[in-house]
């Protein structure tokens, strides 16, 4: 599945730390694939948390890079 900016929301924000929570009707190794928060990368911040809600499992991602690419990891 492509991403879908009308699928990701803020939680919660604090002083440059984001909550994300990011709804994909896909698997969530799709939703944590390099890349993949490409299209707001601008809005990222390494360190932010993603609650990532897919079609197979939930996931927590941490945001290790923004650039040049929005990278994530497993906590």
């Amino acid at each position: 599945m492509a991403f879908q900016n009308k699928n990701l929301s803020v939680i919660a924000y604090a002083n440059g730390f984001t909550l994300w929570h990011y709804i994909s009707d896909g698997k969530l190794s799709g939703a944590s694939a390099g890349s993949f928060f490409n299209p707001v990368s601008p809005l990222m911040n390494t360190g932010d948390i993603i609650i990532i809600n897919a079609a197979d499992t939930t996931g927590l991602r941490k945001v290790t890079a923004t650039s040049p690419n929005v990278t994530v990891a497993s906590i």
